[in-house]
């Protein structure tokens, strides 16, 4: 996907310092995902645009992103963040394109994060998820990882919690079977949805202020 390793690290090496510094951010779980060459996929969801960044500080392994179109519509931004590990999704139309650069990422033996929501949360609480992680952890056969990025408080760089959960087999989540099912990407949402929102409940109640 034209991931760039050296960009990749030294953009590790800026960001960390100044995201630590304006979110005093804590990594819960991080080890949940194994350093063994397998692709997962990491459902989160979504805040502020630090969150691909904040995900990115928070794994040792490399991290790819699917990202709305519009942030590629900059020439040099677009370089940049393909070169970080995005690539474009149109939102609410079953982007097939993107869906199959997903498959191909995970295939690679690569991690990749869609924000379940498939948005931004304007207020801060969770919204319905989105299929489109199921569709792909069904074509792939991989398991998911739930994360959660919670505010400590309603201020704009309030603390962040970045939470990991055990990963998620397709079996557990309903989707080994060879066809797809409506039903079956629904309940899988909602599973792994009630997970992030036990982090968030925990978080919230261990840190917020």
């Amino acid at each position: 996907m034209g991931q760039s390793k050296v960009l990749y690290t030294i953009g590790r090496g800026i960001c960390r310092p100044i995201l630590k510094a304006i979110y005093r951010y804590k990594v819960i779980n991080k080890n949940v995902i194994p350093d063994d060459g397998k692709g997962y996929i990491i459902a989160c969801n979504h805040l502020s645009y630090s969150d691909p960044v904040l995900l990115g500080l928070s794994q040792k392994r490399r991290i790819n992103f699917m990202a709305k179109d519009e942030l590629f519509k900059n020439r040099f931004f677009a370089w940049l963040i393909r070169h970080l590990g995005a690539f474009p999704v149109k939102r609410g139309t079953g982007d097939v394109k993107a869906l199959k650069n997903g498959e191909d990422i995970i295939r690679e033996g690569n991690l990749m994060t869609i924000f379940i929501e498939g948005g931004r949360s304007k207020t801060g609480e969770l919204m319905r998820p989105r299929s489109g992680f199921a569709v792909i952890a069904q074509q792939t056969g991989v398991s998911v990882v739930p994360a959660c990025i919670t505010k400590t408080s309603k201020h704009k760089f309030a603390r962040r919690i970045i939470h990991f959960s055990q990963p998620v087999t397709v079996e557990e989540l309903g989707l080994s079977g060879e066809e797809m099912d409506r039903r079956a990407l629904k309940k899988s949402g909602e599973i792994v949805m009630g997970k992030i929102k036990e982090m968030r409940e925990q978080d919230l109640k261990d840190y917020a202020k």
